[in-house]
């Protein structure tokens, strides 16, 4: 039996990536009252149903502080279970919400008396609520993620073996923003760059022209040789946190060239750890 719960900020993607695991085969609940968790696992179990998602959140009615206790309680009874956490900036939410007019789910309840919440407020309020929740759990950052982006990347983790940590490698554009889901970050465009070349402008880090060219350099070596042993060197200890999930991220200026280049080159490196996931954020997904 395996159990994802989809959690994190309104607004931030749930409902996509809820579908994505309907369409996947996954028996999916939203909205479940916290307190009714232990009695719907047990019934799943009795279902013998194999693959279930549930979505809570703010929503959901009960106390949200209790969850990562009923989290951890359900793991040390041996349940497979997944919680992802979705999360967006200020600035991108209110962005959604504009678009799409509809209301924050908490904006009945901070109602007072001569005053209504405004959507900032309602936002910042949610975040303290899912704190807690935030800090231990897998984080995904959807600011600037498209709704395709986001379906990959939950495919990938959701479909993605037990292990102590799940190593993610991920690059990024820095004219983008820093993701917020990154645990590592290193910079990386003080490396000879390929958009210089016009005949390499056109082609991303994955393709071998581009390989080609940055593997000549012995700067581009070496930066990906002193991350690899960083990482190398590090990682046990990350092995032994309570973490579940450590995602570097990559950064150049426009997270096609280099950046790409880097996590390839990082991801063959640590081919032996698994489960291993390589993301690259600001490159469409392939069909």
């Amino acid at each position: 039996m395996k159990i994802v719960i989809i959690t994190g900020i309104s607004g931030s993607g749930k409902s996509v990536a809820l579908r994505l695991l309907e369409d996947s085969g996954y028996t999916c609940v939203d909205n479940l009252p916290v307190k009714f968790l232990h009695e719907f696992i047990a019934t799943v179990r009795d279902e013998h149903l194999e693959r279930v998602a549930i979505a809570i959140d703010v929503r959901s009615p009960g106390e949200l502080a209790t969850l990562p206790d009923i989290v951890t309680g359900l793991r040390a009874q041996g349940v497979e279970l997944k919680v992802v956490f979705l999360d967006a900036s200020d600035h991108t939410l209110m962005q959604r919400y504009s678009e799409s007019r509809r209301r924050h789910p908490l904006t009945d309840r901070l109602q007072q008396k001569g005053h209504s919440p405004s959507l900032l407020e309602c936002i910042h309020t949610e975040r303290d609520m899912l704190a807690s929740l935030r800090e231990q759990e897998h984080v995904i950052d959807t600011s600037d993620l498209t709704p395709g982006q986001l379906r990959a990347w939950m495919r990938e983790l959701t479909q993605a073996g037990r292990a102590d940590v799940v190593l993610t490698f991920e690059s990024f554009a820095y004219k983008r923003g820093v993701p917020g889901d990154a645990d590592l970050i290193f910079d990386v465009r003080c490396l000879p760059n390929p958009h210089y070349d016009r005949d390499l402008r056109a082609l991303t880090g994955r393709d071998e022209p581009v390989a080609q060219w940055l593997g000549q350099f012995g700067s581009v070596e070496n930066m990906v040789e002193d991350i690899s042993s960083f990482v190398r060197r590090w990682l046990p200890l990350y092995l032994q946190d309570t973490r579940n999930y450590l995602t570097i991220a990559i950064g150049c200026t426009g997270g096609q060239h280099r950046s790409v280049y880097v996590v390839e080159q990082l991801a063959r490196r640590f081919s032996d750890h698994s489960p291993l996931l390589v993301r690259h954020r600001n490159l469409p997904v392939p069909d």
